[in-house]
């Protein structure tokens, strides 16, 4: 087609990449997520700790940040293109969204991006392109190209998703919000049974996953809110291993195991001892390959099945542990 070469989509989030967290034990974070769950440390210095899973080929894709709150210092999403950075940030000041400006470095082994409040959510987003690849250490390193290590303790293969939470007034804000400005397309969602017009829950992605983010209602009712981040592993017999091996440790035992209706996945959660972070490991799901995937809508009566396909239904009644969630920071964290 005439001038079909020259289309540019404009600028475009590739993936979920990152997360920043907080941690009050830094050392007993690391003890879990180096020891436990097999994740390497490409850095490490005052305070801070860069990791990543074993199919992980960037720098990282977690930090861990000694400090005396547990929150989350940011999200971050990796661009399509170099000057997606750039486009995002025209983009978003035209809009009227404050953006802060990031140099080289100042993530370890990270190049130059953008931080932001998500409209209505309030959840600190960083957008970057540029990152280190580094090798991992010779006795780490595995015979496999396109793994970053050996694989070792539970094999967190890489992150998969993020799920974050906020106000009922604000949630439809924020998530036409997401898919408008930053193209994250909704899957599958849930609506507000008294109120029809607002959304419970909604899984969006940008690319083959059923979610690269997730978001929902907060039970407090307050913006900002983090739920957990997952991390993919390999298979489902790894998960309930995992399962198996959590009742001869001192680690708290969130939910799980069991199989998501929404996303069809295997999942558990735990919570992180240094920090009490919510962490879901995850394994399986379907894959996203039609460019004209439907919406799905989950009904109130048929979300139970949603939560859990099999095993234990998830506990979200009111006062429910598993709907208890961890604040984030603000945009100058």
């Amino acid at each position: 087609m005439a001038g079909s070469r020259d289309y540019d989509p404009g600028p475009q989030i590739a993936h979920a990449s990152g997360i920043n967290l907080g941690t009050p034990d830094l050392e007993r974070s690391l003890k879990f997520y180096r020891d436990l769950l097999g994740m390497e440390v490409t850095a490490q210095s005052d305070g801070v700790a860069y990791l990543r899973g074993y199919q992980e080929l960037t720098h990282h894709s977690l930090v861990l940040t000694e400090q005396p709150e547990a929150q989350v210092n940011t999200y971050s999403f990796r661009v399509r293109r170099p000057e997606d950075v750039e486009l995002f940030h025209q983009q978003l000041t035209e809009s009227d969204v404050e953006v802060i400006e990031l140099p080289a470095g100042h993530e370890t082994g990270r190049g130059t991006a953008i931080r932001f409040l998500i409209p209505g959510g309030e959840h600190p987003i960083e957008l970057y392109y540029d990152i280190d690849k580094p090798l991992a250490p010779q006795e780490l390193r595995s015979k496999l190209p396109t793994n970053s290590s050996r694989r070792r303790g539970w094999g967190v293969r890489r992150l998969d998703h993020l799920n974050v939470q906020t106000g009922p007034s604000t949630v439809n804000q924020a998530e036409g919000w997401l898919r408008e400005a930053l193209g994250f397309k909704r899957r599958e969602y849930i609506m507000v049974p008294q109120a029809p017009q607002t959304v419970m829950a909604s899984w969006l992605s940008v690319t083959h996953q059923s979610h690269d983010i997730a978001i929902g209602i907060s039970p407090d009712e307050t913006n900002g809110r983090f739920h957990h981040v997952a991390f993919n592993i390999e298979n489902y017999s790894d998960v309930l291993r995992i399962a198996d091996e959590l009742k001869d440790i001192d680690i708290e035992f969130g939910a799980g195991p069991g199989k998501h209706g929404i996303g069809q996945a295997m999942y558990l959660y735990i919570h992180d001892p240094g920090s009490g972070h919510r962490v879901e490991l995850y394994s399986g799901g379907y894959q996203i390959m039609d460019p004209d995937f439907p919406e799905i809508e989950w009904t109130p009566l048929e979300a139970e099945y949603g939560q859990t396909w099999y095993g234990n239904v998830l506990d979200v009644g009111p006062g429910a542990k598993f709907l208890e969630t961890t604040p984030s920071a603000g945009l100058r964290a």
